[in-house]
């Protein structure tokens, strides 16, 4: 039975912190709060901190394809447009980003 007055041991401490060395997309800055998701995002984003770090990267690199990209193009501008004018990301971020996913 779970006794809320119980001290919590060292090793849970432990635990904790080395779960903190490898952190999770979620614990990344920069990275949406599940607070502000929709159910279906709050779902996927679980499923991706589930995988192992194998999948992930190969989760990435196929949403980084080059066709993928090339077919959701006006959607990613749009969405790059949006955070310059919120605030989010400056022209530079942008400059970088669009170079790097070949959007000149």
């Amino acid at each position: 039975m779970w006794n809320p007055l119980k001290k919590k041991k060292k090793e849970d401490e432990q635990e904790r912190v080395s779960e903190k060395k490898n952190p999770l997309p979620s614990d990344i800055p920069g990275m949406p709060d599940p607070k502000n998701m929709n159910f279906m995002e709050r779902m996927a984003m679980k499923q991706f901190e589930k995988m192992s770090p194998d999948q992930r990267e190969q989760v990435i690199q196929k949403a980084l394809d080059p066709k993928n990209i090339a077919k959701n193009k006006d959607k990613i501008l749009q969405m790059l447009d949006q955070m310059e004018k919120s605030g989010q990301m400056d022209r530079q971020q942008i400059f970088q980003l669009k170079k790097q996913l070949g959007l000149l």
